[in-house]
């Protein structure tokens, strides 16, 4: 018997185009919130909107930002449209810091730091059978000493010239590649079940179409008085 989030989405397929159903299926299998990122107070907004673009085209779904004095902003010339698809989390309290560490914390995550200033792990040997949550900080300052303390791994970029650090966006993306390519070679399951891809195909409808959650509620009540 099919669940009521399958009964929906099968309306709303009837409704968008072929294509646009073709990629949802075939993008939501390689989704994952096995592995994501949080970024610390980034300043620079194409640094920031590089990153997001870098988490949608390794398949995370979710992004997580930490904004202290320095407001995020997406620039969409940049992200090209990957805010749309990636789930961002912001943390604006008077610690969010603390808020995003505990929040990730909570949903099972281990708080990976990533710094050029130790050589505690690699992004090759870093342990990978629980799920991680990657903090990267600014390019002059890096991350926060509460960070650091509070990290469960700390692990770095392997790199081999006279500069000690790569631009944010592009260790972001070293580090997503290698990671899923670790994932991709385990026997782990990091990759959505089949119910958190129906349920993210769902919002994903409604993203595209105009009045999308007033359709989604009109397809279960109708789901519900058929019952």
């Amino acid at each position: 018997m099919k669940s009521e989030n399958e009964l929906v989405l099968e309306e709303f397929y009837k409704i968008i185009t072929p294509n646009k159903v073709e990629m949802f299926d075939r993008i939501a299998l390689e989704r994952t919130k096995y592995f994501t990122v949080a970024l610390e107070n980034i300043y620079q907004e194409h640094n920031a909107s590089a990153v997001l673009r870098s988490c949608d085209c390794f398949g995370l779904q979710e992004m997580h930002v930490i904004e202290k004095n320095n407001e995020f902003a997406v620039q969409r010339d940049i992200a090209l449209g990957a805010g749309r698809w990636v789930d961002v989390y912001n943390y604006i309290s008077e610690n969010p810091t603390d808020d995003c560490i505990l929040s990730l914390q909570n949903q099972g995550y281990k708080i990976v730091a990533t710094t050029p200033h130790t050589n505690a792990y690699s992004i090759h040997d870093l342990p990978i059978d629980q799920p991680l949550a990657f903090m990267f900080g600014t390019e002059r300052q890096g991350l926060s000493e509460e960070v650091i303390e509070r990290a469960d791994y700390c692990v770095k970029i392997p790199m081999y010239g006279f500069t000690e650090s790569f631009n944010i966006s592009v260790s972001v993306a070293i580090l997503l590649q290698v990671i899923r390519q670790r994932l991709e070679n385990s026997d782990l399951s990091w990759k959505l079940t089949s119910e958190e891809q129906t349920a993210l195909k769902i919002e994903w409808c409604k993203k595209i179409l105009n009045g999308g959650p007033a359709l989604e509620h009109q397809f279960r009540q109708s789901l519900q008085k058929e019952l």
